[in-house]
This record gives structure tokens, C-alpha cells and sequence, in this order.
């Protein structure tokens, strides 16, 4: 991904985080609610924009969930005092590397375009050229 891709990216996870744990603190102070409105607005907002950049879904939403519940469980024990056990450290650390995994796993082709294809082609389910005629 390129570093316009990561910022967004970093943009919609600290959006998400902030709007999860503003959740938690509505509950006791229903204030936050507006925040947690405006968080998961703008979360969802640069996720749109992302795709509208090009990024891969299977990446960005990958990382995105990943990273916003492993920052999600570490804040609401530092901030609540919710539990955070050794299983919930190594369930983080094993979704991460997960993250990685597909992360490196996926190639920068592109799929066509509509309307992209060659003659004697057409474009078919999920962008896949299929041959029309032969």
C-alpha cells in the first residue's frame, strides 16, 4: 500500500478506536454518544475512501478490524480497567500475524476495469475476462 493508503488507513482505525471506547463511556455519561456517532461516521467514511483509492478490501478491512481490536482491548484495560488476560494478548498477537499473513499474501494486480475488456472479450463475475464467442 502506498503512504497516502496508511494514513487513511491509521485515520479510520484511531477514528473506529475512539468511537468504540467512547461507547463504553457513554454508558456512564451519555455525552460521549455524539462522539461515538461522529467516530464511526468518519471510520466508515475513509473506508469508502480508501476503496475509491484503489486499496484492496481483503487488506485495508483486514487490518483495519485487526488493529481496532487489538488497540480497542489494550485502551479499555488501561482506561476502564477491563481484564486483560494472557489468551486475550496472544488471540491479539495471533490475528495480527493473520494480518500480516494476507497482507503479504496479496499481489498488486488489478482487476480490469468495466468496459476495459479486449475485443472478442466481455468482463465477467468479480472483473474476471471471460471470452465471448470462441
Amino acid at each position: 500500500m502506498r503512504r497516502a493508503t496508511w494514513m487513511v488507513l491509521v485515520g479510520a482505525i484511531v477514528a473506529e478506536v475512539v468511537a468504540t471506547l467512547a461507547l463504553r463511556a457513554a454508558l456512564d455519561s451519555p455525552g460521549w454518544y455524539a462522539l461515538t456517532a461522529a467516530g464511526y461516521v468518519t471510520a466508515f467514511v475513509l473506508l469508502a475512501l480508501l476503496l475509491r483509492m484503489g486499496a484492496k478490501i481483503g487488506s485495508v478491512y483486514g487490518v483495519w478490524a485487526a488493529s481496532g481490536v487489538a488497540l480497542t482491548a489494550l485502551l479499555a484495560a488501561w482506561l476502564f480497567g477491563e481484564a486483560l488476560t494472557w489468551p486475550m494478548v496472544l488471540g491479539i498477537v495471533v490475528v495480527m500475524v493473520g494480518v500480516v499473513l494476507v497482507e503479504t499474501g496479496h499481489t498488486d494486480d488489478k482487476p480490469a476495469a468495466p468496459g476495459s475488456a479486449a475485443p472478442g472479450s466481455a468482463t465477467g463475475p468479480a472483473g474476471r475476462r471471460t471470452e465471448v464467442g470462441a
